[in-house]
């Protein structure tokens, strides 16, 4: 039997997405690898409640925007309050796409990465 782990993200301003990913979706980080020459930094971020992560790595040597082909992938998080979650994210401007016959919508992170937001059913 196989279950979820955690799921990378490559950063290009690790500061600024952590805080992104804390202030948009209440996510923390859970631990730090650095290199010892300095050339990545890899942070797990978790929700608190279960046990999935979500990887960021920064690459010193990566300086270009990161290719995200046509933003078809994306990672999802359900909201348990989700009005006020939708009201928080416009308010950040982060909202990049919404579907309201599904009911969801999609943020956008500093690097272009895109998160599903879908509510408890």
């Amino acid at each position: 039997m196989l279950t979820f782990n955690h799921f990378n993200f490559n950063v290009s301003d690790l500061d600024k997405s952590i805080q992104f990913y804390q202030d948009a979706l209440g996510l923390k980080e859970v631990r730090r690898k650095e290199a010892e020459d300095g050339s990545f930094v890899i942070v797990f971020l978790g929700d608190g409640e279960t046990g999935f992560r979500l990887e960021l790595t920064w690459l010193r040597d990566h300086p270009q925007k990161y290719d995200l082909g046509e933003c078809e992938f994306h990672l999802a998080l359900r909201a348990e309050d989700y009005q006020a979650t939708h009201e928080k994210h416009a308010a950040m401007g982060c909202i990049c796409f919404e579907n309201p016959s599904m009911g969801i919508y999609f943020i956008s992170d500093p690097d272009g990465y895109w998160i599903e937001i879908i509510p408890t059913r």
